[in-house]
């Protein structure tokens, strides 16, 4: 486990590193070591304003989302909130919805000609907003990323008992007083995990810096190694291997700040020996507000805009001048059908979310035995091999299993490339660390005297793992497999870099469509993807239904 794990973690890593000081290809023979490349990222009079560009909008997405996310999941959790069952699971469907999807729908719905913008003009003369600016890419992008702050913050809640609440309540302090002052200041721990997260994944996110940046000629890392890349007819690969290792470097540092921050974690504990039943705090009128703006969030941020999608799919003009009821047709769906290529990134996608959700999900379960149900001296580097792709962006294990495939042995160079096998390997390893996170604490809730009795009777380590915990684990795994399905369904980024013509999938190619202005089969292949996500959750949540752990 712990070979497959640092061959598979390492792969894109280190041939990035050797890339970025070699003056050519690692494809090619030749070259020689250099650090042109960082020289030439240094000099370049744009590399600074792509730097200060991506500070920008990582800095407002992570601010935009913890403004969200945090008063929400503490309403939800934490105060006698009407409906709070409904409105704890509508603050998570954004997450189901990638971000490439949700950018569409708000360019048709928000962007200069949409329907709300032209809507909002013809009444008040005028739009406050512009999605073709960095707080326009920010304010998308944190409501993606909300539900992920949110569960964070929710879980955190929901283990914590409410001594201290009730303290601060025998002591005089009314509930907004406990809100600021006791329940928020608690929750530090989740807020640094998730504020370094999204600040992490707003670096190396590339579908909403693409579609509203790049026609407007703001430049951020991700659309910077997009277009110097994919899009430069000789693209200088010295420069994207220094620019890689730079996201890789600030990324790992940001875990680091993470962990001095989380140091004295000792200040954080709340669940101890005696539990109290926590007792929600009234609100009084201020639950209306906050029911007001989770339904704004959940309307304006998500809803509207994927209905906006879906009517655009089944149209063949989609324009508030005109009424979308007379152009309503099924063509956009008959040209993805009618297309070959269209239709096998559907099955592409489903193939590659399809076997890389059992897969990942069985080594993740192997890596969560060795870690934490073994005596293996080295167990924990296990743990920490299958967490570290959180610190390694999507667009980097893209170019960095770019370069693997290209220098790999035995054949494998001119096997891997541009195959579903190589999309399976990436979006797996992107996939990895949710798979284990979502296995691991189930685990580590059995008791280890199950074991030992196991043991007693005569039972080797495998078969203590098929006679006891497999049954025991069945819920959590069905869990993460579902949880790594909708990821590696959702995921893109890495393929830009990896797929090929004959093997794209849904993200790439609606890139392609949008990038020629076929918006209709674009929305088409949107509400499909939402469709199989939608059906796919049903269903799993209909087999899961009163198993908990799952």
């Amino acid at each position: 486990m712990i070979a497959l794990l640092a061959i598979w973690v390492l792969a894109p890593v280190v041939p990035t590193l050797i890339q970025s000081i070699r003056s050519e290809p690692l494809y090619e023979d030749g070259g020689a070591f250099t650090l042109d490349g960082y020289r030439h990222l240094f000099t370049d009079a744009g590399f600074g304003r792509v730097i200060w560009n991506t500070a920008l909008f990582a800095t407002l997405t992570t601010l935009l989302t913890l403004l969200i996310a945090i008063p929400m999941a503490v309403v939800v959790v934490r105060t006698k909130l009407p409906g709070g069952r409904f409105f704890a699971l509508a603050m998570q469907w954004p997450f189901f919805i990638s971000s490439l999807i949700l950018g569409f729908g708000w360019i048709i719905m928000y962007g200069p000609a949409g329907f709300v913008s032209t809507e909002f003009r013809n009444v008040f003369g005028g739009v406050p907003w512009n999605l073709y600016s960095i707080p326009g890419m920010a304010i998308t992008e944190a409501v993606a990323l909300a539900p992920i702050a949110y569960v964070f913050c929710a879980n955190a809640l929901r283990q914590s008992d409410a001594s201290l609440e009730a303290a601060a309540q025998v002591c005089g302090a009314g509930p907004f007083r406990i809100l600021t002052q006791v329940i928020v200041p608690m929750l530090r721990p989740p807020m640094v995990y998730s504020s370094i997260l999204i600040f992490s994944m707003s670096i190396e996110t590339l579908s909403v810096p693409l579609l509203y940046g790049q026609p407007v000629g703001i430049d951020v890392f991700s659309t910077f190694l997009f277009t110097n890349g994919l899009q430069s007819v000789h693209p200088n690969y010295s420069v994207l291997g220094a620019a890689s290792v730079i996201i890789l470097c600030v990324t790992i540092s940001l875990v680091a700040v993470q962990a001095k921050l989380l140091k004295d974690a000792a200040r954080f504990v709340s669940v101890r020996g005696k539990a109290t039943r926590p007792r929600p705090l009234d609100l009084g009128w201020l639950k209306w507000v906050s029911i007001a703006a989770i339904t704004f969030y959940v309307v304006f941020g998500a809803l509207i805009p994927i209905l906006g999608l879906v009517a655009r799919s089944f149209t063949r003009i989609f324009t508030p001048l005109r009424n979308p009821l007379d152009f309503v047709t099924t063509d956009n769906y008959s040209t993805i059908t009618r297309y070959d290529t269209y239709v096998q990134s559907i099955w592409n996608s489903l193939i590659v979310a399809g076997i890389g959700a059992v897969v990942v999900s069985v080594i993740a379960l192997l890596a969560v035995m060795v870690a934490r149900r073994s005596n293996f001296r080295f167990g924990r580097s296990v743990e920490y091999l299958a967490l570290i792709p959180q610190a390694v962006p999507g667009i980097i294990i893209g170019i960095g299993f770019f370069w693997a495939f290209a220098y790999a042995p035995f054949g494998l160079a001119s096997a891997l490339p541009g195959t579903l096998t190589a999309l399976v390997i990436a979006f797996g390893l992107r996939a990895l660390p949710s798979a284990f996170g979502s296995v691991a604490p189930s685990m580590m809730q059995i008791g280890a005297e199950l074991d030992n009795a196991a043991r007693v009777a005569g039972a080797d380590w495998v078969m203590t793992f098929f006679r006891i915990l497999r049954t025991l684990i069945t819920p959590a795994f069905i869990g993460a497999v579902v949880l790594v399905f909708v990821i590696m369904l959702k995921e893109y980024s890495p393929a830009v870099f990896l797929s090929s013509a004959d093997n794209n999938i849904l993200g790439t190619t609606m890139l392609e469509l949008w990038a020629q202005g076929t918006t209709g089969a674009v929305a088409a292949l949107a509400t499909i993807q939402i469709a199989i996500t939608a059906a796919f959750v049903a269903i799993a949540s209909l087999l899961t239904r009163g198993k908990h752990h799952a």
